[in-house]
């Protein structure tokens, strides 16, 4: 509990106003999560001692880089190993890195003593079994020094109360081992006035939190590749097209390209994510945490920390996945965040995260990736059956849509049925005999020569996305029990499946590629004649069972929100009928009814032929200042 204070009746005041007069210890916290500490009234007083969704302070895990020192390479020029790269940050050393005032602590007071005798001491601690997971620093002389358990505050500072500064040393993991909690204990011993006292003030360490399409789009991340061959030149056109995209969406910051590694999935090896705090004014004190795949065989996660982590930019890497779990399903484009709700009694203000697994199965993403997801106590991960599907990942038929409602957002999900309508529509019409594909040939690969009646002619195409309709509607109905959702409140964008092997079905040949990560720009490679061009590290290649679908036309839900108002989707080469793509004036249409501007880009022979679209290629990073923490 608080010390008891001298009345005064002082409401609640900034850290800066003048503090009242203590008979005991009182240490102060943000409890209140204004984005200071009184010490002049008792505003943060209440509830000090615990933690609540409603009021508690909270720090952050300090894993940025603000000083740029962390190596990549030992004193030999060689590489550091994973573990090597991931165990620098700012809470690996005893220092206050970067700027002198310390953004990244939460900051603590301790309330003046001014009756405290020439002999009093006091200390300022963590306590308890997660004491090693905090880090105290105390500002003397307008400087920051790290405070250790054993060292004493003076009695001249007892008297003046003094600022101190808290960092977590660490993001929340397992929160069956650590759940995030610090508990700090101010005490003071009073030479020949009986026994030493003590106040106590809990903290919460932020979560990390993944991103909502509720939160706009400030940077775009996009792998570009090296070398001569056709697929690279082909890969630095979608590029160029992408940042002129980006541009015109009217987001300020250029393209962040990943070079090293030529892993051209980057939604797959990272998802961005943040961690904040209370700050000044009570606006949010933010830090990127940028979250690597459970796939430490693919070494493009190796560039998040090589490239990336610096000031206010973080990486977290959660361990391996195991022998028996699925390797795709632990890519990241396995993993969308629902934008907030709340339905009943569960509310998720930070959104709620939904990844893919396999029923028929059972195989789910790495366990050390969901108790990681799960600890951060925020945004509960919900299981889609993804097993209907060749790579298995949720952005491959669903999205969320800003949307001018009073929930704020709609579903988007991928409607075959629609799709094999429109072929419908133009064969009634008497078009069956247009191609299926206006997409031209590519160095060593043909065009597509299927028709419409022979599409529709193939029993496998009808069955292919008879099931896929079936399993998006499962999955449709998980989500609309999970969140309220109406049918109302669903975007259905035309779109087509095919069977993974889709030269068996009489369909495109062209299409023989998986997206499997590190060995994709070989596949992409050897398929175009671009020898001797190959991509780093290997990836799992078990073949996905024959009844498993990719998307037949680009996948339109599979692109990228840009803006609230704009929406970027891969180029659908459909047939052109009457000097239009019939799927991309539907797509277009329906895109507009539910508030969006529209613009596409071709990925065919860069992504969509390796089984994904421009939204797998590409990555985002979107505003964090919205708090997660409920309004005091």
């Amino acid at each position: 509990m608080a010390g008891v204070l001298a009345a005064t009746g002082a409401t609640a005041m900034a850290d800066t106003a003048a503090p009242v007069r203590a008979k005991a210890p009182d240490l102060r916290a943000d409890v209140n999560r204004d984005g200071s500490v009184d010490v002049g009234g008792d505003s943060d007083t209440s509830g000090e001692n615990t933690w609540t969704a409603q009021r508690g302070a909270v720090l952050l895990p300090n894993i940025d880089d603000d000083a740029k020192r962390c190596p990549v390479k030992d004193s030999r020029g060689r590489p550091l190993s994973d573990a090597e790269l991931a165990r620098c940050n700012d809470a690996s050393d005893t220092k206050v890195n970067g700027a002198e005032d310390a953004a990244d602590l939460a900051r603590l007071r301790t309330v003046p003593l001014p009756d405290a005798a020439d002999g009093s001491r006091g200390t300022v601690k963590a306590v308890g079994a997660e004491a090693k997971k905090a880090r105290l620093f105390v500002k003397r002389d307008g400087r920051w020094a790290l405070l250790k358990p054993t060292d004493k505050l003076t009695a001249k500072e007892l008297r003046s109360g003094v600022e101190l500064g808290v960092e977590a040393t660490d993001v929340v993991r397992d929160a069956s081992r650590w759940n995030g909690l610090v508990t700090v204990r101010f005490t003071v011993t009073v030479t020949g006035d009986g026994p030493a006292r003590s106040d106590d003030v809990v903290l919460r360490t932020a979560p990390v939190l993944t991103h909502h399409h509720l939160q706009r789009a400030q940077e775009v991340l996009v792998t570009k590749v090296k070398g001569a061959g056709a697929y690279g030149r082909d890969q630095r056109k979608f590029v160029k097209a992408l940042a002129e995209q980006v541009k015109a969406a009217g987001i300020g910051k250029p393209l962040t390209t990943f070079t090293k590694y030529d892993d051209v999935w980057a939604q797959d090896f990272v998802e961005p994510g943040y961690a904040s705090m209370p700050g000044p004014g009570g606006k949010p004190r933010t830090m990127r945490v940028l979250i690597r795949s459970a796939q430490l065989d693919r070494p493009a996660g190796r560039e998040l920390f090589e490239k990336l982590r610096g000031p206010d930019v973080g990486v977290v890497q959660v361990g391996k996945a195991g022998p028996d779990e699925e390797w795709t399903l632990n890519s990241m484009g396995n993993l969308e965040t629902i934008p907030p709700y709340t339905l009943g009694d569960k509310s998720y203000p930070a959104g709620r995260i939904i990844q893919g697994y396999r029923k028929d199965t059972g195989s789910k993403p790495a366990k050390s990736m969901r108790t990681f997801l799960k600890s951060q106590g925020a945004q509960d991960p919900l299981l889609l059956d993804t097993s209907w599907l060749a790579v298995g990942h949720v952005d491959e038929f669903v999205q969320f849509l800003p949307a001018d409602t009073g929930r704020g957002w709609r579903i988007g999900v991928a409607d075959p049925k629609a799709g094999v309508e429109l072929l419908r529509k133009a064969q009634r019409e008497g078009h069956g005999g247009k191609k299926m594909f206006s997409v031209p040939g590519g160095p060593g690969i043909p065009a597509p020569k299927e028709t419409i009646d022979k599409v529709l002619g193939s029993a496998k195409f009808t069955a292919d996305n008879k099931l896929a309709a079936e399993r998006i509607e499962a999955n449709l109905a998980v989500l609309k029990r999970e969140t309220g959702v109406t049918d109302a409140e669903i975007v259905r964008v035309p779109g087509l499946y095919v069977r993974d092997d889709a030269g068996g079905s009489g369909l495109s040949s062209s299409r023989k590629l998986r997206r499997l990560g590190p060995d994709s720009l070989r596949a992409f490679n050897q398929l175009r004649g671009d020898e001797g061009r190959s991509g780093s590290g290997t990836g799992p290649s078990t073949r996905a069972a024959a009844w498993q679908n990719s998307a037949y036309v680009p996948g339109a839900v599979n692109g990228v929100l840009l803006s609230p108002t704009r929406y970027l989707a891969p180029k659908q080469w459909g047939p052109v009928i009457g000097g239009k793509d019939i799927f991309t004036e539907a797509v277009t249409s329906v895109y507009a009814k539910a508030g969006f501007t529209t613009s596409y880009i071709d990925d065919w022979y860069t992504y969509h032929i390796g089984m994904g679209e421009v939204h797998c290629g590409t990555n985002t990073l979107r505003d964090t200042g919205t708090p997660w923490w409920p309004k005091a």
